[in-house]
């Protein structure tokens, strides 16, 4: 695990399909981002699926577990709160990213929580989609999000050597 500090947050609530946090945890890694996983789990992490989608990079990822979205957001009291919903209103270009900012994510059968929705109004965003599609699977959402916040807040990666 890196000890820099993370250009974002990505807080995943209750997250059930072990291969989508592993693939969120592969792109935390190659940008820096932060991991959150709040609540109880749909898989533990030593899980055959979550290791292979994170593949090597376990050790790159700044991962940290919370019972509560409070404890992740108080990692970085700073950061401002976007919570990601089909029903927002707002679309994740209609506002400003800044660094430390926290990108939540609700599980993948049941969205966010009617109570941390309501708890954080005017903070609902929503990656636009054409109509007749349910919704994103998590792992492409949060890395739309996660690349969005990047380039606003004028991230760039380190060379890369291939």
């Amino acid at each position: 695990m890196t000890n820099s500090p993370a250009p974002v947050n990505i807080v995943l609530m209750t997250p059930e399909i072990p291969g989508n946090t592993g693939s969120i945890a592969r792109t935390c890694a190659g940008t820096g981002a932060a991991l959150h996983l709040v609540g109880k789990l749909g898989f533990s992490l030593e899980d055959k699926y979550v290791r292979r989608a994170g593949l090597d990079y376990w050790p790159r990822v700044q991962l940290k577990q919370h019972e509560k979205l409070e404890d992740a957001i108080s990692s970085n009291p700073e950061g401002q709160v976007w919570l990601f919903t089909k029903r927002a209103e707002k679309t994740l270009w209609d506002v400003e990213f800044k660094p430390g900012d926290h990108l939540v994510f609700g599980c993948e059968t049941q969205g966010l929580p009617q109570e941390i929705l309501t708890a954080h109004p005017g903070q609902h965003l929503r990656i636009p989609i054409t109509d007749g599609v349910r919704s994103l699977n998590l792992a492409n959402a949060a890395s739309i999000a996660l690349y969005e916040a990047l380039r606003q807040i004028g991230w760039s990666s380190p060379a890369h050597n291939l």
